[in-house]
Formats: C-alpha cells, sequence, structure tokens
C-alpha cells in the first residue's frame, strides 16, 4: 500500500482497504466516504491556493509564461497557466518556452507539471531558491536573450550568486539582439540595484542557433525604485552592423553606410560610429544585422535593430534599424518601445514608487502589467502627460512596488 502525505504531518493510505473504515487525522476511524471527502476537501485547499493565468489573454504570447513563472519562482505563489499562446499558428509551448520554465523551475527547486512540446497548461509549485550553475538549451535558435528575461528577476533573489548558461539564438527575430541586452537593458536595468555580467561566448543565428551566452547574477536584498522621466538630449550614437558565416562583408558595409544616411536627415550635428564588423570567430552559422544605440545626458538609452532576411536588400536593413531608433527619439520618452515592457517585473518587486517615461504603451507592456498585478501587491497607474518638446504623446507609467525581501540574504 502507497501512503499519500498532505500538509499537517496527516498520511491518507488510498488503497482499498478490506473493512470500511480509514485512518483519520485524530487517530479515530472514519467510514471511508467521510474520510475521501476530507481528502478532496484538503486538496481544493491546496489547488485554491495557486494562481490560475489566463496564457491566451492580451498579448497572448511567451511573455506571460516568463513573467508567470519568475514572479511564482520569488514569491513562492504556485500558478496554473492554460490556454498558452492559444492564438498562435503553433498553439503550446516551443522548445524555447520549455526550456526556459525548466530553468526557472531549477532556480527555485520548483515542480512543474505539464511540461512538454504543444503542451498548452502547465502547473509551476516553486520550492526553495537554488544559486549555483543552471543551464536552458532550447536546441533551436530559440532566443537567449529571452531565456534571460525568466532567469535573471529569481537568480536575484537567490542566496549567492548563480551561472546561467543559455543556449540558442543569440541575434534572433522577435526577440531583443544580445547585443540590445548589453548596452540598452543592462545598464537601465542596473538602476535597480540588480548586477549581472554576460560573456557572450559564441554567436548563433537562425536557423541554427548554436550561440551561448554566460551570465553571472549577484542576488540583492530588494530592488530599488527608479524615476526615468527627463531624457536630456542625445549626447551619442553609436553601433555594430555584422555579418558571419559565408555572407560578404560589404554585407556589413551597405547596412551601416544607409543608417548613417538615414539618422543624418534628422540629426545632424553628432558624429554617428556604426563600424562594420566581421565575424570569423565566435560565431556559428551565417547571418548579417545591424543595431543603432542612442545615448542621451541623463543616462537613458535607446535601440534600433535589425536582421538580414533572404531577398532584401542590405540598405533596407540598415534603413529600417535607423527608422525604428528615430521614431523612439522623436518622443521625449526615457525608454524606447522595447524596453518598456522589460522593466515592469522590476518595477513591480521594487520597494517605493516607479515612474519610467514612455511613447505610446505596448500591448507586450500593458501585459507584463496585467500578470504582474495578480501575482503580486503592486499596483500601475499610467498617465499620459503633455510632452513641450517631442512631437508624440508621451506617457508615465508609475508603479508602488512590492517590496519583494530576498529571504535568503
Amino acid at each position: 500500500m502507497t501512503p499519500t502525505s498532505c500538509s499537517g504531518g496527516m498520511t491518507f493510505d488510498l488503497q482499498p482497504r478490506p473493512s470500511s473504515d480509514c485512518p483519520s487525522p485524530a487517530g479515530l476511524d472514519l467510514p471511508a466516504e467521510e474520510c475521501s471527502d476530507l481528502l478532496l476537501n484538503i486538496l481544493r485547499k491546496m489547488d485554491s491556493a495557486m494562481v490560475e493565468i489566463d496564457g491566451s489573454v492580451m498579448e497572448g504570447g511567451g511573455q506571460i509564461l516568463r513573467v508567470s513563472a519568475a514572479l511564482s519562482c520569488i514569491t513562492g505563489s504556485s500558478v496554473k497557466i492554460t490556454k498558452i499562446r492559444a492564438g498562435r499558428s503553433t498553439p503550446g509551448l516551443r522548445p524555447q518556452h520549455l526550456s526556459g520554465l525548466q530553468m526557472v523551475s531549477d532556480l527555485c527547486s520548483g515542480s512543474l507539471e505539464g511540461a512538454a512540446i504543444g503542451s498548452t497548461d502547465i502547473s509551476l509549485t516553486p520550492g526553495k531558491m537554488q544559486s549555483g550553475s543552471h543551464t536552458a538549451d532550447t536546441q533551436t535558435a530559440g532566443s537567449v536573450c529571452l531565456l534571460l528575461q525568466a532567469a535573471l528577476p529569481c537568480a536575484l533573489f537567490s542566496d549567492a550568486s548563480s551561472q546561467l548558461c543559455l543556449k540558442g539564438g543569440t541575434n534572433a527575430e522577435m526577440a531583443p539582439q544580445i547585443d540590445y541586452t548589453v548596452k540598452v537593458f543592462k545598464p537601465m536595468v542596473e538602476r535597480f540595484g540588480v548586477h549581472f555580467d554576460c560573456d557572450i561566448r559564441m554567436r548563433g543565428y537562425y536557423p541554427k542557433g548554436g550561440g551561448e551566452l554566460m551570465v553571472t547574477v549577484n542576488p540583492v536584498k530588494e530592488l530599488l525604485p527608479v524615476i526615468l522621466t527627463e531624457r536630456g538630449n542625445i549626447t551619442k550614437i553609436y553601433g555594430r552592423a555584422f555579418v558571419a558565416g559565408v555572407l560578404p562583408y560589404k554585407l556589413a558595409k551597405d547596412m551601416s553606410a544607409a543608417a548613417v544616411r538615414t539618422i543624418r536627415k534628422e540629426i545632424k550635428e553628432l558624429y554617428i560610429n556604426i563600424p562594420a564588423l566581421q565575424e570569423k570567430e565566435n560565431a556559428y552559422g551565417s547571418g548579417n544585422g545591424i543595431i543603432i544605440i542612442a545615448e542621451s545626458s541623463t543616462g537613458c538609452v535607446f535601440a534600433g535593430s535589425a536582421l538580414g532576411k533572404k531577398g532584401v536588400y542590405a540598405d533596407k536593413i540598415g534603413i529600417e534599424a535607423a527608422e525604428m531608433l528615430l521614431r523612439n527619439l522623436r518622443h521625449n520618452n526615457c525608454v524606447d518601445e522595447f524596453l518598456q515592457d522589460q522593466l515592469i517585473i522590476f518595477m513591480a518587486l521594487a520597494k517605493g514608487t516607479s515612474r519610467i517615461r514612455t511613447g505610446a504603451v505596448t500591448l507586450h507592456t500593458q501585459t507584463a502589467i496585467h500578470i504582474a498585478e495578480q501575482l503580486t501587491q503592486a499596483k500601475f497607474t499610467i498617465t499620459k502627460c503633455e510632452d513641450e518638446q517631442g512631437s508624440n504623446e508621451t506617457f508615465i507609467i508609475e508603479c508602488e512596488g512590492s517590496g519583494a525581501v530576498n529571504k535568503h540574504l
């Protein structure tokens, strides 16, 4: 007979018994029917503590998984995520989502159920935070930067430094390029008191992947609130245009030249430095792309980027990245359209009130706020503000953070 233990030290034998009685918590015999009812009530109470997240709402993609799993890990709340990516052409978990969930579960010694390719329902019950070395391998060109989005917040609330080995695509479509993560996300998130180092061991591109990123994360006692409401003047524009593998170096030069020409139509007073680079080593497979970064006098950082596509001229790629950057600089905002949603989880966990000035609030950002408010005590407000300098509307996203404390430090 296999006993099943429940909380409170009670043990129930679920196998058939020759008599109609079974042991009760008080050591008294209860009729089998009453015993079953008692066990079901206990299981219902345990299940009611699990927060259910609808994975199909709003943005309806992998972001819901990343934010939900990370906050479950940090807060200790069990989560059940249903209808995962229900509106996508291939619903359910893809390899990059699965590997990210498994890493988060490892970071919190969690119990992860339903985790399989194509699964549309999963549940995560977190345990004790675990520092040390952890590996996530998408085995595809799935983005290592998206893996980091899920794992970084968790590692911050561990008892010691963590080493994360992330394998997949470093420069992938539908995700931040690794250069964006290092040059834009990293300095901006460090304002919350976050400290981590990135070592790009190998760059990997679509479709082969093969990239590898080593990240060392130092834990924090608590996160600081951040105020980002004054952009100041743009003081520096720089970047990199690259080719790797069998692609000709001329593509990098064409991307760079087209980007510089496009930016100079609007910004004439700054020197723009976008070197053309050939990735001969530390690159797996072939790929090309460009990232352009702008810094302001108050320390705000913005970027525009694009990756090469089959049949698309290199100068078009350069122009696409330049126009993306310019679009974000025309506002008087302090974060670009791709950073705003990435900061939401840190605002929600910080102790105190954070404010960031953004352009139009993206669906990704609205989704991150929706999940953060479900899983923490954080409260967000979004206020439209008058923009005297920019030509477009800006908004203040304000958050009264939940003040999460690292119990392990």
